[in-house]
């Protein structure tokens, strides 16, 4: 008995060791294939990165294209002033382009009028700045009204457009890359509200300089906001802001800098709009909380 236990001991170390050999080649193998895997994704990853952006490069030349094109068809205008028709970069573009585009205006108003919303809808489209200057050239161009009325259909035109493009070709990649975290936490609050709630929510924002229209625009697919309601936000959340930039239009030339018509008496009345936009957030949960609250004297 003595002398079969080192040998029963010694089988059992044995097989042991034959486990354990073939489990470590099989954590080895496991390895190898996640390893494997990690790669091909990382590949997969890069690859279609380069087809987004391959096709977001083919949609911009499609898109300036078809702008370029539109413009030529305009009517002949004279060498000194082909010069000024260009996206603005700054005020004095702004004017020099306003005083350009004033001339056709009797005689060629649709051109006008066509020329400026494509223009409009191709900067918010692919983020480009400068749809501020647009904005304040149109209380130039146009009647205060239509002026407004356009600015604010252009920006929800084009932002959808900018949208449509994030969900589409880069956008999910981007944004789910640099705020991860984040986008699992938006997506949670966006399943959870009713349309009056994200409606509220997208016209606080338009309000308000908190968050950057270009990054609501191609972080909004990414968590699932719906784009009916998208457009209708927009649409109304940057009416108040339009308007001031139309209303200080009207005095083109009088302007030194773009933010001239941002006064202390402006920053209030858009601050008293934004409170406004959220009443409907407010009142219904105050509403929620006093359904929930029991009775006095209910069982």
């Amino acid at each position: 008995m003595s002398r079969s236990l080192p040998l029963s001991a010694h089988r059992f170390s044995s097989q042991e060791v034959s486990q354990r050999q073939s489990q470590g080649s099989e954590d080895t193998i496991a390895d190898k294939s996640s390893t494997t895997g990690s790669a091909s994704q990382r590949k997969m990853l890069r690859r279609s990165r380069r087809k987004s952006l391959a096709v977001l490069g083919v949609v911009f030349a499609l898109s300036a294209g078809c702008l370029y094109l539109l413009f030529s068809s305009f009517p002949e205008l004279s060498q000194a002033d082909k010069q000024y028709i260009r996206l603005p970069r700054n005020l004095d573009d702004a004017k020099e382009l306003g005083r350009v585009l004033s001339q056709y205006t009797d005689t060629h108003f649709l051109h006008v009028v066509i020329g400026y919303c494509c223009t409009y809808i191709f900067l918010q489209a692919f983020a480009i700045p400068g749809s501020i200057f647009l904005s304040v050239l149109s209380g130039y161009l146009f009647p205060s009204a239509l002026a407004l009325f356009l600015v604010c259909l252009c920006s929800a035109n084009g932002a959808s457009a900018c949208y449509i493009l994030s969900d589409l070709v880069l956008g999910r990649n981007v944004v789910a890359r640099w705020f991860p975290e984040k986008v699992e936490l938006w997506k949670g609050r966006v399943s959870q509200y009713g349309w009056v709630d994200l409606l509220s929510s997208l016209i606080f924002l338009r309000i308000t300089p908190f968050l950057p229209n270009w990054f609501i625009n191609i972080a909004s697919p990414v968590i699932g906001f719906p784009l009916s309601i998208f457009f209708i936000g927009t649409f109304i959340g940057v009416a108040p802001p339009s308007f001031l930039a139309v209303m200080s239009g009207t005095q083109l030339y009088e302007l030194t800098s773009a933010t001239d018509f941002v006064t202390g008496r402006a920053i209030v009345m858009i601050g008293l709009v934004a409170v406004m936009a959220l009443m409907p957030i407010v009142f219904k949960r105050l509403l929620g909380k006093r359904l929930e609250t029991p009775r006095v004297g209910q069982d």
